[in-house]
Protein backbone atom coordinates (compact mmCIF):
# COMPACT_ATOMS: atom_id res chain seq x y z
CA UNK A 1 0.00 0.00 0.00
CA UNK A 2 1.24 3.85 -0.82
CA UNK A 3 1.35 6.35 1.29
CA UNK A 4 -1.47 8.72 1.13
CA UNK A 5 -2.66 11.91 3.08
CA UNK A 6 -5.70 11.48 5.31
CA UNK A 7 -8.28 14.56 6.24
CA UNK A 8 -11.53 14.85 7.72
CA UNK A 9 -14.01 16.92 6.26
CA UNK A 10 -16.21 18.63 8.27
CA UNK A 11 -19.03 19.97 5.59
CA UNK A 12 -19.49 19.15 2.07
CA UNK A 13 -18.39 22.47 0.81
CA UNK A 14 -15.38 21.46 2.68
CA UNK A 15 -15.08 18.09 0.91
CA UNK A 16 -16.33 19.57 -2.59
CA UNK A 17 -12.98 21.93 -2.03
CA UNK A 18 -10.62 19.16 -1.46
CA UNK A 19 -11.39 17.21 -4.66
CA UNK A 20 -9.38 17.79 -7.70
CA UNK A 21 -9.85 16.68 -11.19
CA UNK A 22 -7.75 13.69 -11.14
CA UNK A 23 -9.07 10.34 -9.54
CA UNK A 24 -5.52 9.73 -8.77
CA UNK A 25 -4.90 12.63 -6.56
CA UNK A 26 -7.77 12.23 -4.07
CA UNK A 27 -10.63 9.58 -2.97
CA UNK A 28 -13.81 10.20 -0.96
CA UNK A 29 -13.77 7.79 1.97
CA UNK A 30 -16.96 6.86 4.22
CA UNK A 31 -17.27 3.43 5.52
CA UNK A 32 -14.18 2.47 3.56
CA UNK A 33 -15.61 -1.17 3.47
CA UNK A 34 -14.75 -0.70 -0.49
CA UNK A 35 -11.80 1.63 -0.88
CA UNK A 36 -9.77 0.42 1.68
CA UNK A 37 -9.88 -3.00 -0.19
CA UNK A 38 -8.87 -1.18 -3.28
CA UNK A 39 -6.08 0.54 -1.91
CA UNK A 40 -4.67 -2.62 -0.17
CA UNK A 41 -5.04 -4.41 -3.35
CA UNK A 42 -2.88 -2.11 -5.32
CA UNK A 43 -6.07 -1.32 -7.49
CA UNK A 44 -6.29 2.72 -6.68
CA UNK A 45 -3.21 4.76 -5.35
CA UNK A 46 -4.45 8.30 -4.53
CA UNK A 47 -2.28 10.64 -2.93
CA UNK A 48 -5.30 11.71 -0.67
CA UNK A 49 -7.85 10.19 1.07
CA UNK A 50 -10.58 12.86 2.30
CA UNK A 51 -13.13 11.16 5.27
CA UNK A 52 -16.58 12.60 5.02
CA UNK A 53 -17.86 10.28 7.67
CA UNK A 54 -17.48 13.53 9.56
CA UNK A 55 -20.68 15.07 8.13
CA UNK A 56 -23.28 15.21 10.03
CA UNK A 57 -25.35 16.61 7.09
CA UNK A 58 -25.64 13.87 5.28
CA UNK A 59 -26.19 10.95 7.59
CA UNK A 60 -30.59 11.31 7.88
CA UNK A 61 -33.93 9.58 7.22
CA UNK A 62 -36.42 12.00 6.74
CA UNK A 63 -40.32 10.75 5.41
CA UNK A 64 -42.76 13.04 4.34
CA UNK A 65 -46.34 11.46 3.75
CA UNK A 66 -47.66 11.16 0.57
CA UNK A 67 -44.39 13.53 -1.50
CA UNK A 68 -41.06 11.29 -0.61
CA UNK A 69 -38.55 9.70 1.57
CA UNK A 70 -34.46 11.10 1.68
CA UNK A 71 -31.81 9.33 2.46
CA UNK A 72 -28.42 10.86 3.10
CA UNK A 73 -25.53 9.43 1.64
CA UNK A 74 -23.80 8.75 4.95
CA UNK A 75 -27.12 6.99 6.12
CA UNK A 76 -25.25 2.96 7.54
CA UNK A 77 -27.03 0.53 5.61
CA UNK A 78 -27.79 -1.23 9.41
CA UNK A 79 -30.11 2.09 10.05
CA UNK A 80 -31.83 1.78 6.90
CA UNK A 81 -32.76 -1.73 8.16
CA UNK A 82 -33.79 -0.79 11.52
CA UNK A 83 -36.80 1.66 10.12
CA UNK A 84 -39.90 1.38 10.42
CA UNK A 85 -41.22 3.37 7.79
CA UNK A 86 -38.94 1.96 5.20
CA UNK A 87 -39.74 -1.51 6.36
CA UNK A 88 -44.18 -0.72 5.33
CA UNK A 89 -43.35 1.67 2.60
CA UNK A 90 -39.99 1.12 0.97
CA UNK A 91 -40.34 -2.87 1.35
CA UNK A 92 -37.91 -3.40 -1.45
CA UNK A 93 -35.19 -1.52 0.22
CA UNK A 94 -35.68 -3.43 3.26
CA UNK A 95 -35.45 -6.53 2.30
CA UNK A 96 -31.77 -5.52 0.67
CA UNK A 97 -30.77 -4.17 3.82
CA UNK A 98 -31.17 -7.09 5.31
CA UNK A 99 -28.98 -9.13 3.18
CA UNK A 100 -26.44 -6.76 2.05
CA UNK A 101 -23.11 -8.50 3.40
CA UNK A 102 -22.82 -9.57 7.41
CA UNK A 103 -24.16 -7.43 10.21
CA UNK A 104 -20.84 -6.12 10.98
CA UNK A 105 -20.38 -4.31 7.28
CA UNK A 106 -24.08 -3.08 7.72
CA UNK A 107 -22.93 -1.12 10.60
CA UNK A 108 -19.82 0.57 8.55
CA UNK A 109 -20.96 0.83 4.72
CA UNK A 110 -23.49 3.41 3.68
CA UNK A 111 -26.18 3.78 1.49
CA UNK A 112 -24.06 5.98 -0.92
CA UNK A 113 -21.03 3.46 -0.96
CA UNK A 114 -23.39 0.61 -1.78
CA UNK A 115 -24.11 2.56 -4.69
CA UNK A 116 -21.01 3.77 -5.69
CA UNK A 117 -19.10 0.48 -4.89
CA UNK A 118 -16.76 -1.03 -7.82
CA UNK A 119 -17.06 -4.12 -8.95
CA UNK A 120 -16.11 -7.89 -7.40
CA UNK A 121 -14.89 -9.56 -10.21
CA UNK A 122 -11.74 -11.60 -9.29
CA UNK A 123 -9.67 -10.27 -12.37
CA UNK A 124 -10.40 -6.55 -11.72
CA UNK A 125 -9.47 -7.76 -7.91
CA UNK A 126 -6.55 -9.52 -8.89
CA UNK A 127 -3.11 -9.28 -10.47
CA UNK A 128 -4.63 -8.97 -13.71
CA UNK A 129 -4.32 -5.77 -15.98
CA UNK A 130 -7.69 -5.88 -17.62
CA UNK A 131 -9.90 -3.25 -19.28
CA UNK A 132 -11.37 -2.21 -16.29
CA UNK A 133 -7.86 -0.91 -14.59
CA UNK A 134 -6.95 0.40 -18.20
CA UNK A 135 -5.02 -3.16 -19.44
CA UNK A 136 -6.06 -4.61 -22.83
CA UNK A 137 -8.39 -7.43 -22.11
CA UNK A 138 -10.94 -8.89 -20.43
CA UNK A 139 -9.84 -11.99 -18.60
CA UNK A 140 -13.37 -13.35 -17.84
CA UNK A 141 -14.38 -14.16 -21.50
CA UNK A 142 -12.64 -16.71 -21.50
CA UNK A 143 -11.86 -17.67 -18.24
CA UNK A 144 -13.13 -17.98 -14.88
CA UNK A 145 -16.62 -16.61 -15.63
CA UNK A 146 -19.56 -18.15 -13.58
CA UNK A 147 -20.11 -15.28 -11.70
CA UNK A 148 -20.30 -13.12 -14.18
CA UNK A 149 -22.98 -11.28 -16.71
CA UNK A 150 -25.22 -12.39 -19.22
CA UNK A 151 -26.51 -9.09 -20.19
CA UNK A 152 -24.97 -6.13 -21.35
CA UNK A 153 -21.00 -7.42 -21.44
CA UNK A 154 -19.63 -5.15 -24.56
CA UNK A 155 -16.29 -6.46 -23.74
CA UNK A 156 -15.75 -6.71 -20.20
CA UNK A 157 -18.46 -9.01 -18.06
CA UNK A 158 -18.93 -7.57 -14.40
CA UNK A 159 -21.53 -7.45 -12.73
CA UNK A 160 -22.70 -4.86 -10.83
CA UNK A 161 -22.19 -5.17 -6.87
CA UNK A 162 -24.77 -2.95 -5.31
CA UNK A 163 -27.71 -5.05 -3.16
CA UNK A 164 -29.66 -1.11 -2.83
CA UNK A 165 -29.57 -0.43 -6.89
CA UNK A 166 -32.04 -2.94 -7.71
CA UNK A 167 -35.07 -1.86 -5.47
CA UNK A 168 -34.19 1.76 -5.39
CA UNK A 169 -34.27 1.65 -9.21
CA UNK A 170 -37.72 -0.25 -9.24
CA UNK A 171 -38.65 2.44 -6.19
CA UNK A 172 -38.10 5.22 -8.98
CA UNK A 173 -35.80 7.06 -6.60
CA UNK A 174 -33.33 9.81 -7.81
CA UNK A 175 -30.18 10.51 -6.32
CA UNK A 176 -28.57 13.98 -5.47
CA UNK A 177 -25.00 14.73 -6.49
CA UNK A 178 -22.86 17.50 -5.84
CA UNK A 179 -20.00 19.42 -6.66
CA UNK A 180 -18.54 23.03 -6.47
CA UNK A 181 -20.91 24.18 -9.48
CA UNK A 182 -23.55 23.26 -7.40
CA UNK A 183 -26.02 20.16 -7.20
CA UNK A 184 -28.01 18.24 -9.56
CA UNK A 185 -30.86 15.63 -9.00
CA UNK A 186 -30.60 12.47 -11.39
CA UNK A 187 -32.68 9.49 -11.96
CA UNK A 188 -30.67 6.69 -10.36
CA UNK A 189 -31.06 4.71 -13.11
CA UNK A 190 -29.37 7.36 -15.20
CA UNK A 191 -26.32 7.18 -12.55
CA UNK A 192 -24.67 3.96 -13.83
CA UNK A 193 -23.15 3.40 -16.91
CA UNK A 194 -21.91 0.04 -18.85
CA UNK A 195 -18.90 -0.56 -20.40
CA UNK A 196 -20.29 0.70 -23.79
CA UNK A 197 -20.07 4.04 -22.61
CA UNK A 198 -16.86 4.36 -20.21
CA UNK A 199 -14.89 0.85 -19.85
CA UNK A 200 -13.12 2.20 -16.25
CA UNK A 201 -16.32 3.61 -14.24
CA UNK A 202 -20.06 2.52 -13.30
CA UNK A 203 -21.62 5.93 -12.79
CA UNK A 204 -21.62 9.30 -14.07
CA UNK A 205 -19.88 10.57 -11.17
CA UNK A 206 -16.51 13.03 -12.06
CA UNK A 207 -13.55 13.16 -9.92
CA UNK A 208 -15.04 16.27 -7.92
CA UNK A 209 -18.74 15.04 -7.19
CA UNK A 210 -19.82 13.53 -4.31
CA UNK A 211 -23.26 11.58 -3.85
CA UNK A 212 -24.81 13.46 -1.12
CA UNK A 213 -28.52 11.75 -0.84
CA UNK A 214 -31.23 9.88 -1.92
CA UNK A 215 -34.40 10.85 -2.96
CA UNK A 216 -37.52 8.44 -3.01
CA UNK A 217 -40.97 9.09 -4.21
CA UNK A 218 -44.10 7.80 -1.69
CA UNK A 219 -45.27 4.61 -3.46
CA UNK A 220 -48.88 5.15 -5.34
CA UNK A 221 -51.90 3.74 -3.23
CA UNK A 222 -51.88 -0.20 -4.19
CA UNK A 223 -48.25 -0.28 -4.63
CA UNK A 224 -46.17 -3.58 -2.85
CA UNK A 225 -42.47 -4.11 -3.39
CA UNK A 226 -39.92 -7.04 -3.03
CA UNK A 227 -36.51 -8.13 -3.19
CA UNK A 228 -34.95 -11.46 -3.68
CA UNK A 229 -31.55 -12.69 -3.25
CA UNK A 230 -29.56 -15.89 -4.64
CA UNK A 231 -26.16 -16.77 -3.22
CA UNK A 232 -23.56 -18.99 -3.27
CA UNK A 233 -23.35 -18.99 0.31
CA UNK A 234 -26.53 -18.51 2.36
CA UNK A 235 -25.45 -15.32 4.01
CA UNK A 236 -22.41 -12.52 3.38
CA UNK A 237 -22.22 -13.06 -0.40
CA UNK A 238 -22.41 -10.73 -3.66
CA UNK A 239 -25.43 -11.57 -5.58
CA UNK A 240 -25.93 -14.88 -8.11
CA UNK A 241 -29.14 -13.34 -9.69
CA UNK A 242 -31.78 -11.03 -7.51
CA UNK A 243 -34.89 -9.53 -8.74
CA UNK A 244 -36.41 -6.28 -6.95
CA UNK A 245 -39.79 -6.09 -7.93
CA UNK A 246 -42.52 -2.60 -7.33
CA UNK A 247 -45.85 -3.07 -8.58
CA UNK A 248 -49.29 -0.90 -7.98
CA UNK A 249 -52.81 -2.61 -8.56
CA UNK A 250 -56.04 -1.40 -9.07
CA UNK A 251 -58.12 -4.44 -7.60
CA UNK A 252 -56.40 -7.56 -9.09
CA UNK A 253 -54.38 -5.65 -12.17
CA UNK A 254 -51.41 -4.52 -12.34
CA UNK A 255 -51.41 -0.41 -13.12
CA UNK A 256 -47.60 0.07 -13.29
CA UNK A 257 -44.78 -2.45 -13.33
CA UNK A 258 -41.00 -1.71 -12.56
CA UNK A 259 -38.71 -4.80 -12.22
CA UNK A 260 -34.99 -4.45 -12.00
CA UNK A 261 -32.34 -7.41 -11.89
CA UNK A 262 -28.89 -7.54 -10.05
CA UNK A 263 -26.03 -9.42 -10.37
CA UNK A 264 -26.79 -10.17 -14.43
CA UNK A 265 -25.04 -7.24 -15.95
CA UNK A 266 -22.40 -4.40 -15.14
CA UNK A 267 -25.50 -2.21 -14.24
CA UNK A 268 -28.85 -2.86 -12.55
CA UNK A 269 -31.09 -4.41 -15.30
CA UNK A 270 -34.21 -3.06 -16.07
CA UNK A 271 -36.84 -5.44 -17.75
CA UNK A 272 -38.81 -2.65 -19.40
CA UNK A 273 -40.47 -5.53 -21.57
CA UNK A 274 -41.77 -7.29 -18.91
CA UNK A 275 -43.22 -3.64 -16.99
CA UNK A 276 -45.13 -3.18 -20.41
CA UNK A 277 -46.01 -6.86 -20.85
CA UNK A 278 -47.77 -6.82 -17.24
CA UNK A 279 -49.64 -3.76 -17.43
CA UNK A 280 -53.34 -4.50 -17.08
CA UNK A 281 -52.86 -8.08 -16.51
CA UNK A 282 -53.83 -9.80 -13.25
CA UNK A 283 -50.83 -11.71 -11.43
CA UNK A 284 -51.46 -15.54 -11.73
CA UNK A 285 -48.79 -18.51 -12.34
CA UNK A 286 -49.08 -18.28 -16.22
CA UNK A 287 -48.91 -14.45 -16.24
CA UNK A 288 -46.05 -14.90 -13.74
CA UNK A 289 -43.85 -18.15 -16.00
CA UNK A 290 -44.81 -15.96 -19.13
CA UNK A 291 -43.06 -13.10 -17.36
CA UNK A 292 -40.08 -15.15 -15.93
CA UNK A 293 -39.07 -16.09 -19.88
CA UNK A 294 -39.49 -12.41 -21.72
CA UNK A 295 -37.20 -11.27 -18.77
CA UNK A 296 -34.18 -13.93 -20.21
CA UNK A 297 -34.48 -12.04 -23.87
CA UNK A 298 -31.15 -10.88 -24.89
CA UNK A 299 -29.39 -12.62 -22.45
CA UNK A 300 -25.56 -14.10 -23.61
CA UNK A 301 -24.30 -16.15 -21.21
CA UNK A 302 -20.16 -16.99 -20.85
CA UNK A 303 -19.32 -20.66 -21.08
CA UNK A 304 -19.54 -21.14 -17.17
CA UNK A 305 -22.77 -19.23 -16.22
CA UNK A 306 -25.62 -20.45 -18.50
CA UNK A 307 -27.39 -21.42 -14.98
CA UNK A 308 -28.17 -17.71 -14.40
CA UNK A 309 -30.71 -17.86 -17.43
CA UNK A 310 -32.50 -20.07 -15.48
CA UNK A 311 -32.29 -18.81 -12.54
CA UNK A 312 -33.61 -14.91 -13.71
CA UNK A 313 -36.90 -17.44 -15.07
CA UNK A 314 -37.43 -18.63 -12.09
CA UNK A 315 -36.97 -15.45 -9.79
CA UNK A 316 -38.88 -13.43 -11.93
CA UNK A 317 -42.05 -15.77 -11.71
CA UNK A 318 -41.36 -16.64 -7.84
CA UNK A 319 -41.36 -12.25 -6.87
CA UNK A 320 -44.40 -11.63 -9.07
CA UNK A 321 -46.28 -14.50 -6.98
CA UNK A 322 -45.59 -13.61 -4.19
CA UNK A 323 -46.32 -9.84 -4.49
Amino acid sequence: MNKFQHANAQSIKEALSSLGDNWDDMRIIAGGTDLLGEIKNGIVSPKAVINIKTIRDLNFIKYVSGKELRIGALTRIADIEDNTIIKEKFTALWDAARVIASPQLRNMGTIGGNLCQRPRCWYYRGDFNCFRKGGMGCFAFNGENKRHCIFGGHGCFIVHPSDSAPPLIALRAQVKIGSNEGEKIVPLEDFFVGPETDMQRENILKPNEIVTEVIIPDPWPGTRSLYHKRMERNVWDFALVSVAASLSFKGKSCEEARLVLGGVAPIPWRLKNVENYLLGKAINTNVAKRAGELATIGAKPLKQNGYKVDLVKIMVKEALLSL
